[in-house]
């Protein structure tokens, strides 16, 4: 297949869009600095992104080629990508409800049972530096147990940006440090790596007007579940209640699940911290201290 032509840095979206599916534009708005709704030649509508992070729009394509594969959730087709650009269909919104919550708990599940070859593995076509939102993440595949990869490769290099930056402080930082100690305790069961979105959080869950849930921007790796769904809770999800119980009904949780939801949610916390200050680092060590206290 003919590559596409490439992009020069004052590329409009629409032309981007135009040059990637090879179809005229007859339509473009402009959502903010790095998004567009553009609108092709026949009516489909896509978005068009721009990463302008060194391989943010290859890893995002491969996530979303990873979840796709699975064939559970929904997510966006990806209808062209160069090293800039990326277009998707648009997903016409439509209202949340509690069925379609249930059906999105239940997908949910079975997207994380399709697995992963390791923790910290990439997607097909990935590659080991990644991102989550606009903080680098490296997906580096590991064959050890959870509690060692999470430690080491999601919650302790953001501990350290973050203290480096001094967003946290180092008495701070040890409480951290202690629930990183105790994880083999705190973790729960041993469970297989899982096939995550890796970055669940309400603004990349949409309801369509088809009555499905479709997932955007995902930070795809092989991780724990239950990462997933404290992310959820974490960031607030509309019908919360029913995706769990969706995703119950499918593959239930392992006893003391609610118990380890601050030890999951250490990491996009303190991925936060990093990029947004403070606040998030205040609820990051008290999600550390309650761990602790648990």
């Amino acid at each position: 297949m003919t590559a596409p032509p490439a992009a020069d840095e004052s590329e409009s979206a629409g032309a981007a869009a135009a040059r990637l599916t090879g179809r005229p534009v007859t339509g473009e708005r402009p959502l903010s600095g790095t998004l567009a709704e553009v609108t092709l030649d026949g009516g489909r509508s896509v978005m068009v992104k721009r990463g302008d992070d060194p391989g943010a729009v290859r890893a995002e394509v491969a996530g979303l080629r990873w979840l796709a594969d699975a064939g559970t959730v929904r997510v966006p087709a990806v209808h062209g990508h160069d090293g800039r650009w990326l277009v998707i269909d648009r997903v016409p919104p439509g209202r949340a409800s509690a069925r379609a919550a249930a059906r999105f708990g239940h997908d949910l599940a079975a997207l994380h049972a399709t697995g992963a070859p390791a923790f910290g593995a990439p997607p097909p076509g990935g590659t080991e530096d990644a991102y989550i939102g606009r903080a680098r993440m490296r997906n580096v595949p590991v064959r050890t147990d959870w509690p060692t990869w999470y430690a080491e490769h999601r919650v302790l290099p953001y501990l350290r940006r973050a203290v480096d930056g001094g967003t946290v402080r180092h008495a701070e930082a040890a409480v951290v440090e202690r629930v990183c100690e105790r994880l083999p305790e705190l973790a729960g069961p041993a469970e297989p790596p899982a096939r995550l979105h890796g970055d669940l959080w309400n603004g990349n869950v949409l309801w369509g007007a088809d009555g499905h849930t479709w997932l955007i921007d995902p930070a795809a790796h092989g991780g724990h579940r239950e990462t997933d769904l404290a992310m959820l809770q974490l960031f607030g999800c509309p019908h919360l209640e029913a995706v769990r119980d969706g995703y119950q009904d499918a593959a239930p949780l392992a006893d003391g699940w609610p118990d380890r939801i601050g030890v999951h949610q250490l990491f996009p916390l303190l991925v936060h911290a990093v990029l947004f200050g403070r606040g998030y680092a205040e609820q990051a060590v008290a999600a550390a201290r309650s761990a602790l206290a648990g």
